[in-house]
């Protein structure tokens, strides 16, 4: 890990994990879903909340899913990756921020709001996994990959800690409540996300990928180029045969990662002790993430990647039949362990298919497919929940996705060419 720290390009991109796990800890997996249904969405029951924050999740995925692939295609040929996911990053930051105005009971503007930092979010991510490739020889993606998901981990989790103190005592900052808290600490945030992403704008150099051009002539190049992989895709078909796994088995991890606080809350568990078992996961999860980086080394990123579904299967099945607090601290346990592991060597793995000169067009299809999953894990959750009016039966159906996803890479070459 030291010689990571010492590598200026490895650490600087490192550092935008850093950044915008901020925004995945505090305000996506922690504070908005809470707060979603007690300050804004208070004219309805607890299970139509879940229904709203489905399908918001499901229109962001969308979205970002639809654009990404497109996007990286232009950024590849104009050089402008790091262009387009600082442009992702100030939406992300600016939706963010706005969220301390938002008045109470004013949902649609709340969700809103979220939907389009939750793009940011995501377009920001876009670009920033293929700038891995201009950071990282082939033989250490794994434990750059896993190195950046750690920092995110301890990063995320840090200014969590802080915002969780800021709720647990408002008076200790001069806030006026926990209501308050809560509000500043979306402009924390935001704040956060911006200054830690200054180290990958000025200390990462991205690769050539071919001679630059304008923006214009990139947009027209980036789309035809973007048809002729789609018309060719049969060519890597090692490729798309991981993206069709990666689909199945990310959507269960991201809706994980969404679902659980508000999961926890349906079933009327304490609030503030869902809060601090969020901050346990990202605790566990910043050395986890390591060593899932070193497995990754030692036995390959795709042995690494199925011993973490099959833990995550093994959890989907727990949090079905949880029903107390002490329970969702083992569950956030567990998730820490694996959560970053699977992440990471997800992408260190999808970086060793990637052809040479098309990163961010690549990776565009690789978040894509993970954007998509976004849509069906929240949709499915959303459907189930209002058919059943039961939180647990919405919960159990991820399993599925993790045992087709496990499947399909199961198949996946090990050590296949990078071109």
């Amino acid at each position: 890990m030291r010689e990571l720290l010492k590598n200026k390009p490895v650490f600087s991109w490192a550092m935008y994990d850093w950044a915008n796990s901020a925004f995945a800890t505090t305000v996506m997996a922690g504070f908005f879903p809470v707060f979603f249904q007690k300050f804004w969405s208070t004219d309805v029951t607890a299970t139509e909340t879940t229904v709203r924050l489905g399908y918001g999740s499901a229109i962001a995925g969308a979205v970002i899913a639809i654009l990404a692939p497109i996007l990286g295609a232009i950024a590849d040929r104009g050089g402008t990756r790091k262009k387009f996911m600082f442009a992702w990053t100030l939406l992300g930051v600016a939706a963010t921020g706005a969220l301390y105005f938002t008045a109470k009971g004013e949902w649609v503007a709340a969700l809103t709001l979220f939907v389009l930092a939750t793009i940011g979010f995501n377009g920001g991510i876009v670009f920033n996994d293929a700038l891995l490739l201009d950071v990282a020889e082939p033989a250490e993606l794994d434990r750059v990959s896993a190195f950046g998901y750690s920092l995110g981990y301890l990063g995320g989790g840090l200014l969590f800690l802080v915002n969780m103190l800021m709720v647990q005592s408002p008076a200790s900052f001069g806030l006026a409540d926990k209501t308050q808290a809560v509000q500043l600490s979306f402009v924390t945030v935001a704040a956060w996300w911006l200054i830690f992403t200054v180290p990958v704008m000025r200390g990462v150099r991205e690769s050539a990928q071919g001679p630059k051009i304008g923006m214009l002539a990139a947009i027209s190049v980036g789309f035809r180029e973007l048809g002729n992989t789609i018309t060719h895709v049969r060519q890597y078909r090692t490729l798309v045969l991981f993206l069709v796994a990666y689909w199945f088995y990310i959507d269960g991890v991201n809706t994980i990662i969404k679902m659980a606080v508000n999961y926890g809350t349906a079933l009327g568990l304490d609030t503030g002790k869902l809060l601090l078992a969020l901050l346990v996961t990202q605790l566990v999860g910043f050395p986890a993430a390591l060593v899932f980086g070193w497995l990754g080394d030692r036995i390959g990123p795709k042995r690494g990647i199925l011993i973490g579904l099959v833990v995550y299967a093994a959890i989907t099945v727990y949090a079905y039949f949880l029903d107390s607090e002490r329970e969702f601290f083992v569950l956030a346990c567990v998730v820490g362990l694996v959560q970053g592991g699977v992440q990471s060597l997800s992408r260190s793995l999808f970086g060793r298919l990637v052809p040479e000169g098309k990163n961010a067009e690549f990776f565009g299809f690789y978040n894509m497919m993970g954007k998509f999953a976004t849509v069906l894990g929240p949709l499915l959750i959303a459907i189930v929940a209002s058919v059943t009016h039961n939180e647990r039966a919405s919960i159990i159906s991820l399993v599925l996705l993790f045992l087709v996803g496990g499947g399909l890479l199961w198949r996946v070459p090990i050590t296949p060419p990078r071109s």
